[in-house]
């Protein structure tokens, strides 16, 4: 497959970059930036050099491919999909702009009115464990948030099987610095950023209208950053129509995610890694899962650590290629972290 990366600069374009160069079934015929236009690839991702010699091109340029990934900011891609499309290709963004089926939603949480109401009904939703057949013959594919994934892979099964109460589910989010992108604003420089727990979005945030979407459930979202580059951390708190015992949520899990490829169950007795943590995650496509069961408050606790540019983004956004293209679903997404790091 020859395949374009636009926006390619990013932290999620030089994470797509890293993935999809190791994938045995791509070629990269085009990246694209328009801050870096002539500059090899390796100059904004060091961690590529020798790896390619790709250089930046401006957008004006992009022909054609199979598959073109969309790694822009939010609200730029929609102007670009329908010109895309019409060359016949798949494409597969990673921006918030086609992930949302309503189009008030958009008003709400980004600002913007969309009367392209064709295309938001056509995209898939890129999450692979629940739009796995969609995603098959999908044209235009709408990867989700990194704080949604976790939270959606969290609630699913309780969502699934009508076990979610009347109360609103509370999720609660720790965020890496990388999450923010390359261009983050004084909020992301070292003397703001270092040892801080910053709660910066304790309602409103953009991922709960995803959540709601897929799961159905009433959200509470709140958000915070942590002193780390990669990672989402979403603790989940679901008051339940009746007590789940934790072992109906063994068995719940386990049938909801007991065949899937990147999504691992993590709820030991003992040991450093009992529960999910997104620093074993950094550079996988996993996502972990965890649950615990509070009689005393009524609720259900559950955990799921990713890495935000892997499953919360490039590596997910490769994984729903590997399933259009009906390639497995693991191709080119083999590296299982680091331990210690």
């Amino acid at each position: 497959m020859n395949v374009a990366v636009v926006g390619g600069s990013g932290y999620v374009g030089g994470e797509l970059l890293r993935i999809l160069l190791g994938h045995p079934d791509v070629t990269i015929a085009q990246v694209t930036s328009e801050t870096m236009v002539g500059k090899l690839v390796s100059k904004s991702h060091p961690n590529l050099r020798k790896a390619t010699k790709l250089t930046f091109e401006s957008r004006a340029s992009l022909k054609p491919a199979d598959v073109t990934f969309l790694a822009m900011p939010h609200t730029e891609s929609a102007a670009l999909v329908p010109e895309l499309l019409a060359s016949g290709g798949t494409v597969i963004d990673l921006s918030a702009d086609f992930r949302l089926k309503d189009p008030r939603a958009y008003a709400t949480y980004y600002g913007t009115e969309r009367t392209d109401t064709a295309l938001l009904a056509e995209s898939v939703f890129g999450l692979p464990e629940l739009h796995r057949e969609e995603l098959r013959r999908a044209r235009l594919v709408a990867v989700p948030g990194c704080i949604a994934t976790a939270a959606i892979l969290a609630l699913r099964p309780l969502a699934a099987a009508g076990l979610l109460g009347a109360a609103p589910t509370v999720v609660d989010s720790k965020s890496g610095s990388s999450a923010s992108g390359r261009d983050a604003g004084p909020a992301g420089l070292h003397a703001e950023r270092s040892g801080v727990m910053r709660a910066y979005a304790p309602a409103g945030h953009r991922h709960t209208a995803e959540i709601e979407q897929e799961t159905g459930a009433k959200i509470a979202l709140s958000c915070h950053g942590v002193e780390a580059v990669r990672g989402v951390l979403a603790t989940v708190h679901a008051f339940p129509s009746r007590p789940l015992e934790e072992k109906e949520l063994w068995q719940l899990y386990r049938r909801a995610y007991g065949e899937e490829p990147f999504v691992r169950l993590v709820h030991e007795g003992d040991g450093i890694h009992r529960e999910p943590e997104p620093k074993i995650l950094a550079g996988t496509n996993y996502c972990d899962l965890g649950f615990a069961s509070d009689p005393h408050a009524g609720r259900t606790v559950l955990i799921a650590a990713l890495d935000n540019l892997g499953k919360g983004a490039a590596g997910n956004a490769v994984q729903c290629l590997n399933v259009r293209a009906g390639r497995p679903e693991t191709t080119g997404l083999g590296f299982l972290g680091l331990h210690p790091i």
